[in-house]
């Protein structure tokens, strides 16, 4: 088995371990507080909400974050590894988001529920509406592949070589030696000069 596949095998049990995990810790617990506790006089009853509130928010999150690694591992194999962390730094966004407003909705019950959780959402989504932005514009740049690493261009009126296409910003060093950090939002917009040597451009 190659190492790649191996990844990916990897990713997927640690998510079904995850969520076999929840099921079987909240079996326990609901038998814990509504049949065995009661038995010694303890009652948690009025606890219980809050109990499985953070139980499903722990693994939400674990179970969100496990699934954005079985999809990383999977684009690894044929998508650049760069493409396939921002891929997953996405995921893993909206996993959190989708995780606190399903709670926030759960808690509230009802239409008062449904109205919470997508507040909740909406907060959420403009709260981080800078972040997934520069994420997503990210991805496209990754996909679309304008320039690639270590090609001289010109960038919001910056000149130098590529030296990192990330999720948030594209880093470029300057003759000067200067390192810029270029939102990718940014370019995205922007129009984008490459700066190819003549026999680059015979090739072409």
């Amino acid at each position: 088995m190659s190492k790649s596949s191996k990844g990916l095998s990897n990713a997927i049990i640690v998510l079904v371990i995850y969520i076999i995990a929840f099921v079987i810790v909240s079996a326990i617990l609901q038998y814990l507080i509504v049949q065995f506790l009661p038995t010694y006089k303890i009652d948690l009853s009025m606890y219980s909400s809050y109990i499985f509130i953070l139980l499903s928010l722990a693994f939400g999150i674990l179970i969100g974050f496990a699934f954005a690694n079985v999809i990383y591992e999977s684009l690894k194999q044929r998508q650049p590894e760069s493409t396939a962390l921002a891929v997953r730094n996405v995921i893993r966004i909206v996993a959190i988001g989708a995780v606190l407003a399903s709670i926030a909705g759960g808690v509230a019950g009802g239409a008062a529920g449904v109205a919470l959780g997508g507040f909740l959402a909406l907060v959420i989504g403009f709260a981080s509406q800078q972040v997934l932005g520069q994420v997503i514009a990210g991805l496209f740049i990754l996909i679309a592949r304008p320039f690639k690493i270590g090609e001289r261009v010109v960038l919001l009126g910056d000149e130098g070589e590529v030296l990192d296409v990330g999720s948030l910003f594209v880093k470029i060093k300057k003759d000067d030696e200067t390192i810029v950090l270029i939102p990718n939002s940014s370019i995205i917009s922007q129009k984008i000069y490459l700066k190819r040597s003549n026999q680059t451009n015979k090739n072409l």
